[in-house]
């Protein structure tokens, strides 16, 4: 995405806050967000880049001026609605039926079956590492620049690497391609690495500490032999 939603080494944001003794929800309505994303992935309705994409198509003023589970309602909403599971029309008279009743209990829903399954989801996890026949291109030392192209739609690939040249440290093997998957246009896996940059190579050499190094994990598309 080359959108606001890359936010990775952009200026003029202002400093992270961070919230001394920060509570894990600020309200209850993000557990409920929070629960959505794991009922619906498993329903088929959107995988996780999917998911993110849906997140970077928000307009960039709502972004950045929303909380960050106002990011996951709205991509739930954004595919349950594409997938004809909910009514937009329908969800918006609720919306004003709770707001002007906010004390009014939510509506129950019980799903043994569905509790079940996500019970055995937290315990076990969800690997997105699949086979690939495809021998991989680059080897742990090999010195790669990142490709400095535009791709449209999601993607991985920051903007602040692009251009640049760093040496694979790692090599993981094949994972779900999330400019493919993220796309709606199936996993497509391909090999994974790590890459070390020099701070200096990314900020340069008047800004970045000359000691530093920073690791990015980057899939086989993004990269060349340098």
């Amino acid at each position: 995405m080359n959108g606001v939603h890359d936010l990775g080494g952009t200026d003029g944001l202002g400093p992270v806050i961070v919230e001394e003794h920060e509570p894990v929800w600020h309200a209850d309505w993000e557990k409920a967000a929070f629960a959505m994303f794991p009922t619906n992935f498993i329903k088929g309705y959107f995988g996780v880049d999917e998911f993110r994409f849906g997140i970077e198509q928000m307009h960039p003023a709502d972004y950045l001026t929303s909380r960050y589970y106002e990011h996951w309602a709205h991509t739930i909403e954004h595919y349950t609605v594409r997938a004809g599971v909910v009514d937009p029309e329908e969800l918006d008279a609720l919306t004003r039926h709770y707001l002007a009743n906010p004390d009014e209990p939510l509506p129950g829903r019980k799903d043994p079956d569905l509790v079940t399954l996500m019970e055995s989801v937290v315990r076990s996890g969800g690997s997105a590492r699949r086979e690939s026949g495809d021998p991989p291109k680059f080897a742990v030392g090999d010195r790669v620049r990142v490709k400095d192209d535009s791709p449209a739609g999601h993607t991985r690939r920051a903007r602040y690497i692009r251009g640049k040249t760093g040496i694979i440290d790692l090599a993981h093997g094949t994972f779900i391609y999330p400019d493919s998957a993220g796309n709606g246009l199936g996993e497509d896996p391909k090999h994974v690495y790590t890459v070390r940059f020099r701070a200096a190579d990314l900020w340069g050499e008047q800004t970045a500490d000359p000691n530093s190094t920073v690791t990015f994990d980057v899939w086989e598309p993004y990269i060349e032999k340098a």
